[in-house]
C-alpha cells in the first residue's frame, strides 16, 4: 500500500476517491483551503493547508508520497468577471502541484481534467470524440471554465515534458460528474438532479449530457495510479450515450415515485429559454448547448485498464435517493 496524496479532498470527486483509497488500504493525505474546514473522514485522513492560489503548503503536502491524485480545480459560482479569473488558477494551480511532487520524488501524478478539455468549441457536430481531441478554446460555446480546464491541462503535459524528470502523468477526462452525495455542497451535476426533484426544474430545457458515475471516476483514478499502461495517457470516463434532461426527469419518475413527482419529463423549446436567458445569467449559460448532442468514446479506459462504468439509470437514481436521504 501507498501513501497518496489528493487534493481538494473535501470536493465530490475528491471524497469518493479518498474513500476508495482508505478502502483499499492506502495511507491519504489531502489538502484543504481553509484549515477549520474538515473532511468526512475524521482523523483517518491528514490534512495540510494549501490553496491552488499560493506556493505556500505544497511541499508539505506532497513530502512522502508515492502518488498524487490531483482533484481540486477552481469552479466559478457564476461568470467570472474576467476569463483569467478562473483560467488562470485552474493552469496555475495545477503547475503548483506538479512541481511540489516533481520536488519531493512523486511516482505520478493523476491529474482530474474534464471532457470540457476535449470536446467543444466544435459547434454542432456528428463527431465522435476521443483522447486524441482538444478543446479549441476560440471555438464556440466555449466558457471560461470550459476553456480553464484545457489550459490547465495542456499547460501539465506541457510542464512534465519540459521539467517533470522522472514524473509520470495520467488524466481522467470525465463527462458530467453524478451519483451519491458523502457529504458537503452540492456539486453542479448533482444541482440539476437537486432541482428536478425540488421543482426547481419543472421543465426541461433541450440539453443533452453524457454521465459518468462519481464512484466509477474514482475507480478510474486509482486504476491510472498503478497500472503501468497509464503513465502519459488520458482517459475519457464516461457511461453509455448521451442522455436528456428530460430522460433523466423520466428515470426520475420511474424509479422514485411521489420523492419525483416534480421532476420535469417534457422539454421546453430553445426559443423560450434563450427569450428567459435575457433576464437570467444561469439560463444564459446553457443557450450555447441548446440541442447540442455530443458524443465520445469510452473505449481507452476499458480496454486498457479494464474499467467497467455503471449504467446511467444506476448513477441517476443513486444520485437522487441520497438527496431524499440528506
Amino acid at each position: 500500500m501507498a501513501t497518496v496524496l489528493v487534493t481538494g479532498g473535501t470536493g465530490f470527486v475528491g471524497a469518493h476517491t479518498i474513500a476508495r483509497l482508505l478502502d483499499d488500504g492506502h495511507t491519504v493525505r489531502t489538502t484543504v483551503r481553509d484549515p477549520g474546514r474538515a473532511t468526512v473522514f475524521g482523523d483517518r485522513v491528514a490534512t495540510v493547508t494549501a490553496d491552488l492560489r499560493h506556493d505556500d503548503g505544497w511541499a508539505r503536502a506532497a513530502a512522502g508520497a508515492e502518488y498524487v491524485l490531483h482533484v481540486a480545480s477552481p469552479f466559478p459560482a457564476g461568470t467570472p468577471a474576467h476569463e483569467d479569473d478562473v483560467i488562470v488558477p485552474a493552469r496555475d494551480g495545477a503547475l503548483r502541484v506538479l512541481r511540489a511532487a516533481r520536488d519531493a520524488g512523486v511516482r505520478r501524478v493523476v491529474m482530474t481534467s474534464s471532457f470540457a478539455a476535449v470536446g467543444y468549441g466544435w459547434g454542432a457536430t456528428d463527431r465522435v470524440f476521443t483522447e486524441a481531441d482538444w478543446t479549441r478554446t476560440d471555438g464556440p460555446g466555449v466558457t471560461p471554465y470550459i476553456a480553464s480546464k484545457a489550459v490547465a491541462e495542456r499547460a501539465a503535459w506541457d510542464f512534465v515534458d519540459a521539467e517533470g524528470g522522472g514524473l509520470e502523468l495520467a488524466v481522467i477526462n470525465p463527462v458530467g460528474i453524478f451519483g451519491p452525495v458523502l457529504g458537503g455542497g452540492l456539486s453542479p451535476s448533482v444541482r440539476i438532479i437537486a432541482a428536478m426533484l425540488d421543482g426547481g426544474m419543472r421543465i426541461a430545457p433541450p440539453v443533452w449530457t453524457q454521465l459518468v458515475d462519481v464512484r466509477d471516476v474514482a475507480d478510474a483514478h486509482l486504476r491510472a495510479m498503478t497500472s503501468p499502461a497509464a503513465a502519459g495517457q488520458r482517459y475519457l470516463a464516461l457511461s453509455g450515450t448521451p442522455v436528456s434532461f428530460a430522460e433523466i426527469g423520466r428515470i426520475l419518475r420511474a424509479h422514485l415515485g411521489d420523492a419525483a413527482a416534480k421532476a420535469p419529463t417534457r422539454t421546453a423549446p430553445a426559443a423560450l429559454i434563450r427569450l428567459l436567458a435575457r433576464f437570467s445569467p444561469r439560463l444564459n449559460d446553457l443557450v450555447p448547448q441548446l440541442g447540442v448532442v455530443r458524443r465520445a468514446d469510452n473505449t481507452k479506459l476499458r480496454d486498457e485498464l479494464g474499467w467497467t462504468p455503471r449504467p446511467t439509470d444506476e448513477t441517476v437514481i443513486a444520485t437522487a435517493r441520497s438527496l431524499t436521504h440528506r
